[in-house]
């Protein structure tokens, strides 16, 4: 396949007139507008849109009325149909808290994943149980317990070594030792904590490196109490927000990639099983979620917002459209970063020699017109 026209994603973050080639599933080459000669080979004509690189979510709970630690498999695939069919082509999504008969099934049906359509199940993200209580969120209280490394590396065992985050509140009992004896096995994000600075800088400096859905769910920023997120912009941690216009302030969103930089922003979507679907009563680990317009939140206490029903693709555009960042950075944060975050940059996530044919054909107004999936032309 050729894809010629187009303004493409470049490995320098910018848009460039380009001709890409895709052979055996895998980008062959990239060329000069015009430099690329088709013989008999399927040809997209690019012209006026945009070409991005397939998006990576590494923090999502489910869609479609489906949830990633309840789903069967056949379930998990209509989830993963979803999610490819609106531009998301690969997948690590999270776990609720659970304890670890209920973890070890979800770790046995993602080792046995193998599926030819939908996006690529990359690996999982261990949201729960290692939190702290007192920032629950809509994470089920019942299962919270201390960051436990034998546990951790019996599910990873039972994954076939998916697990790519853990996640972490520093504070907790056992959560130091946890760190200094598994960041170099598996990526160790901060989250759900009451965590104050000196805590999380010491957290960062034993290993940890990554931020989950920045804001929510721990301390603001305070001048005499500078909390978590100011060290991890110190330890220069990458992190993820969550762009669906309900978890964060557009003037947060714009504050953060300045910041911290594009390169260290990741947008997540955290959407869970109502996403794509309509208002009404669903559930998010376990427990009862209610769903009006945009907004999810604990059915008994709606001042807890339960996930978001905005997949990644409308998180990104959103960005773009209504808070002022710019596309370059915004499909970055969507693409490279989460990709190189979980390990899977050689594969996902930029329109690179070697890297999978996977890419997004967008108009001016951000529209899907095309999506291509291992060099072949999905249907939308």
């Amino acid at each position: 396949m050729i894809i010629k026209n187009a303004l493409v994603y470049t490995e320098d973050h910018k848009f460039e007139k380009k001709d890409v080639r895709i052979e055996d599933e895998r980008i062959a080459e990239i060329a000069e507008n015009g430099q690329i000669t088709a013989t008999d080979e399927d040809v997209i004509d690019g012209e006026g849109m945009y070409a991005i690189p397939g998006l990576v979510d590494i923090h999502f709970h489910g869609a479609v009325g489906y949830d990633f630690c309840q789903a069967s498999k056949e379930e998990l695939l209509k989830i993963a149909e979803y999610e490819a069919k609106n531009g998301i082509l690969a997948i690590c999504p999270a776990t609720m808290s659970y304890n670890e008969e209920i973890l070890g099934h979800v770790m046995d049906k993602a080792a046995d994943y193998k599926e030819d359509t939908g996006a690529d199940l990359v690996g999982i993200n261990m949201e729960g149980p290692f939190i702290n209580l007192k920032k629950a969120g809509a994470q089920n209280p019942e299962y919270i317990m201390p960051a436990d490394k034998e546990m951790f590396l019996r599910l990873q065992e039972r994954s076939g070594g998916l697990i790519k985050l853990v996640d972490i509140a520093p504070e907790e009992k056992g959560a130091m030792e946890f760190i200094e004896q598994c960041h170099d096995k598996v990526k160790i994000s901060i989250a759900h904590t009451c965590s104050d600075y000196d805590t999380a800088r010491e957290a960062l400096e034993k290993g940890v490196g990554h931020m989950t859905h920045l804001y929510n769910a721990m301390p603001g920023i305070n001048h005499r109490e500078p909390g978590p997120i100011i060290a991890a912009l110190e330890a220069g941690a990458e992190v993820e927000l969550i762009a669906d216009g309900i978890h964060i302030h557009p003037a947060m969103v714009r504050t953060t990639f300045r910041i911290f930089g594009a390169d260290k922003v990741i947008l997540i979507s955290d959407s869970m099983e109502a996403t794509g679907l309509l208002d009404g009563d669903y559930q998010l680990g376990g427990q009862g979620v209610t769903v009006k317009g945009r907004k999810a939140v604990l059915t008994k206490d709606p001042g807890v917002i339960a996930g978001s029903v905005t997949n990644l693709f409308d998180c990104m555009k959103n960005c773009v459209q209504n808070m002022g960042i710019p596309l370059e950075d915004a499909v970055l944060a969507a693409t490279e970063n989460p990709a190189e975050s979980i390990g899977v940059e050689k594969d996902y996530g930029r329109i690179a020699v070697g890297n999978y044919g996977n890419l997004l054909l967008l108009d001016k107004d951000l529209q899907i017109k095309n999506i291509v999936q291992k060099g072949k032309i999905m249907s939308i």
